[in-house]
């Protein structure tokens, strides 16, 4: 091949500057040599196995974004004929007369037209010819598609041009790797790995934390492409079989250490994105419920097509108590509280149930953030385009909140799953899940003498949860406090559910017996949170399936009026999930002067067993001040004085009068050290100083328990969480908190810095625990990393510090912060 480019003429001045001679195609313009070989014909074969590697890896890596698209053929239209659009482009570019601006226009009509028809199939015409619309959108999507991935909860279906996103991909980085392919030189030719890697990188950045089957296809990809370079480096002669297989074995072996055998922590861009939105700007939803049948009691606001007879609509749900309201926790007391995030066309569900398609309309009257849905959805469609844009659907609650507001004549379609309702029977019997929630706070000492005088003593969650449910109902009165009603203030606080459960009369509606029974819960170490919602009530408040009717097209219709407004509880309980209570006297149960309306006296009722130290049901802390010992068991201590005295000096000779306090001598040293240094740092210096003196107090524990960190306080978060079984969560969340004190320039107050140091603790705890007893001793025994807590933190604001600032910064160990 060498004597043949030597011995053939061209004019290299007419190729210097050219798209030829940026991809070293010169070669290809040889026309023969003197002996009359054709150069263009001997090459062929191998560079089209090549485009044809390069097509298998880029599909490879494109698979990482299968699970976000969520469906196989949304996937395959996009990255399958992007891909190979792109191989052929850059074999276009062999043809001389293709070459260079006839590519270009190959490759505009591929991004710009070809794609948004299949991106956006929907507005072209006859699903086949681009409209104006189209190719709009399609220019939009080309750019913000990207962004859309980052900020959707897959799975994200293939609407709003998403799939622009792996068309760019396929396209453009199967083009570029082409290019290198025909590359004379072997060596150059090999460049086309750069493409095929990045696109595995972004595509695993744009995917998720678990990718599909992300080991088996980093291994595939991995394999595939070391023996495609071997092969034409020359490595691989297929009919020397023994290095043929030996290099093969070195692919399987590189690939299984590095996908199989190594820990493995995928960075993901949505991870790392923050939604543009905060359900703590809003105010209770329960707050408002009053409000709603004061002014619209008998006024329809929502019109439900087809739903199914029976059926709650939910509009909020509740899981944190600070002692006045109900409201969402923040994200790192609870998993599913506050997480609501952008939704696609597809809603991923772990619901089962009965199916159904409901239509909703808006009327005036309901004029709220908080957007009504029914069961787990799984899709959620809008008459109006726009509106999708302002939606934010948390899976964990099933809840939606709609930013721009419902309004009157506004119109959706929701798909979603139904859960059944287990029996009674079966609710007795199901045990109390474990999940981590917020603590109640502020609650009365009703609350939890009424918990445990009805339910204290029942042998599983479920049954607790029933007992609640039944006395409550049983025991109190309605009312919702309006014009000619018994007189029933609103609110749902300490103070009212005080006066609920322990004044004059217990009266209320939903809000008051809702927040009494989720805080009794509570004291009973119950899951709870209070929902918020529509429900089909007759006369008596109970769901009824007559509310129901069959409209004039055959559809089943509902509609809610502001009196079906109301609030319930749900108990998380195990295999169950969380399973609805409706703890609300009936509606026809309305007091009178004539009646005794006071609370029962919780003495009084059925006396419980007492509580045993081992309760599920019961939170340890809560359990403070009570003996496990009654009655004649108490009488049988031992009561000699003597005795207790001669053993208690014995004790203190035998262990002060031996070597060993000289090892308890030390290790109490290096403890009270280790404290002081701790309580300095939580309470020593500017809110932004003690802030960022509570990430050094969790990386000097992180070196003392053996493991190494470096880099920025995020790469930290992931070393500690990685090493030790701590929530990655909160980590990530301490780190950004960390970050935004020391540079965003923005005063931190004191309470805040106090909130910090109190996470800071628990996950400090959290890291204690995961590691083993003899581990948890040395580690806490252990100086290293105890000058981090002794330096003194400069964290000045923007305007304190000089423009290099944070550049020193990040030479300092455990504090190498930088904004995200």
């Amino acid at each position: 091949m060498t004597n043949v480019v030597s011995q053939s003429s061209f004019n290299a001045t007419s190729v210097t500057g050219s798209w030829a001679n940026a991809t070293h195609s010169v070669v290809w313009m040889t026309r023969g040599d003197q002996h009359g070989f054709n150069s263009t014909q001997r090459l062929w074969p191998k560079h089209f196995m090549s485009l044809a590697i390069i097509l298998l890896l880029m599909w490879i890596a494109q698979s990482n974004l299968l699970d976000v698209y969520g469906t196989p053929m949304a996937w395959m239209a996009a990255a399958l004929p992007s891909a190979v659009l792109g191989t052929l482009i850059a074999l276009a570019g062999q043809v001389p007369v293709l070459r260079l601006w006839w590519q270009l226009v190959f490759l505009a009509t591929s991004q710009f037209i070809i794609g948004p028809v299949i991106a956006l199939n929907s507005t072209a015409i006859a699903h086949v010819i681009p409209s104006l619309e189209t190719l709009s959108q399609g220019w939009n999507a080309t750019f913000g598609s990207f962004k859309y991935l980052i900020s959707i909860e897959p799975p994200i279906g293939a609407a709003d041009g998403s799939l622009m996103a792996a068309w760019t991909i396929g396209l453009w980085l199967s083009f570029l790797a082409g290019l290198f392919v025909f590359n004379p030189n072997t060596w150059l030719a090999l460049l086309s790995t750069l493409p095929l890697g990045a696109a595995m990188a972004v595509c695993a950045l744009l995917g998720t934390s678990t990718g599909w089957h992300r080991i088996a296809s980093g291994m595939a990809f991995t394999i595939v492409l070391i023996v495609w370079m071997s092969w034409r480096l020359g490595f691989m002669e297929w009919g020397r079989w023994l290095s043929a297989l030996i290099i093969v074995l070195i692919a399987m072996a590189t690939a299984l250490a590095g996908t199989w055998f190594i820990p493995q922590h995928r960075l993901v861009l949505r991870d790392l994105y923050d939604p543009p939105i905060s359900p703590y700007d809003y105010t209770s939803p329960l707050s408002g419920m009053r409000s709603y049948i004061k002014d619209h009691k008998d006024d329809v606001l929502l019109t439900v097509k087809n739903l199914p007879a029976g059926t709650p609509v939910r509009l909020a749900v509740m899981d944190r108590f600070d002692g006045s309201v109900w409201n969402l926790s923040d994200s790192t007391e609870a998993a599913d509280s506050s997480n609501y995030r952008r939704i696609g066309t597809s809603i991923a569900t772990d619901e089962h149930g009965k199916s159904f398609t409901a239509t909703f309309t808006v009327h005036n009257g309901l004029n709220d953030t908080w957007l009504p849905l029914a069961g787990a959805a799984t899709s959620v469609r809008f008459s109006a385009h726009n509106d999708a844009d302002t939606f934010y659907y948390n899976s964990g609650t099933d809840s939606a909140i709609f930013s721009s507001g419902t309004r009157n004549g506004m119109t959706y379609t929701e798909s979603g799953i139904i859960p059944a309702n287990p029996s009674n029977t079966t609710v007795s019997k199901a045990p109390a899940a474990h999940i981590s929630q917020p603590p109640a706070q502020d609650v009365p000492d009703s609350v939890s003498k009424f918990a445990t005088a009805i339910a204290g003593g029942q042998a599983s969650g479920g049954a607790a949860a029933q007992a609640l449910a039944t006395t409550l109902k049983d025991s109190g009165w309605f009312s919702h406090g309006l014009q000619g009603d018994y007189p029933s203030q609103a609110g749902h606080g300490n103070y009212r559910i005080n006066k609920l459960l322990s004044g004059t009369a217990m009266v209320g509606d939903s809000e008051q017996y809702a927040s009494a029974m989720a805080l009794m819960a509570r004291e009973l170490g119950l899951p709870s949170r209070v929902v918020m919602g529509f429900l089909p009530k007759d006369d008596d408040g109970s769901i009824s399936d007559a509310r129901t009717t069959i409209a004039s097209d055959h559809a089943t219709e509902i509609e809610f009026t502001g009196n079906d407004i109301a609030a319930w509880v749900e108990i998380k309980l195990k295999n169950l999930g969380w399973v609805a209570f409706y703890p609300t006297p009936k509606e026809t149960k309305l007091p009178d002067a004539d009646q005794n309306l006071t609370p029962p006296n919780p003495q009084t009722l059925v006396r419980q067993p007492p509580v045993p130290l081992t309760d599920p049901l019961r939170d340890q802390a809560q359990a403070k001040g009570q003996s496990s010992l009654s009655g004649a068991d108490a009488d049988d201590q031992a009561t000699n004085p003597i005795w207790i005295r001669f053993w208690s000096t014995a004790r203190t000779v035998v262990l002060y009068g031996s070597p060993l306090w000289v090892i308890m001598l030390i290790c109490g040293v290096i403890l009270s050290i280790k404290a002081l240094l701790l309580a300095r740092a939580r309470r020593y210096g500017a809110p932004q100083t003690r802030v960022a003196s509570g990430w050094n107090a969790l990386c000097a524990l992180a070196m003392q328990s053996g493991i190494s960190i470096a880099g920025t306080r995020r790469a930290q978060a992931a070393a500690i969480a990685q090493q030790l079984d701590t929530s990655a969560d909160a980590l990530r969340d301490l780190s950004q908190e960390a970050d935004y004190a020391t540079f965003s320039g923005q005063p931190i107050d004191a309470h805040q810095a106090n909130r910090y140091w109190a996470r800071v603790d628990a996950v400090r705890k959290s890291m204690l625990r995961s590691l083993p007893r003899l581990r948890r001793i040395a580690t806490r025994l252990s100086l290293r990393g105890v000058r981090i807590l002794a330096h003194k933190h400069t964290s000045r604001t923007r305007a304190e510090t000089p423009r290099n600032a944070s550049t020193r910064l990040t030479t300092r160990r455990c504090d190498k912060g930088k904004t995200s």
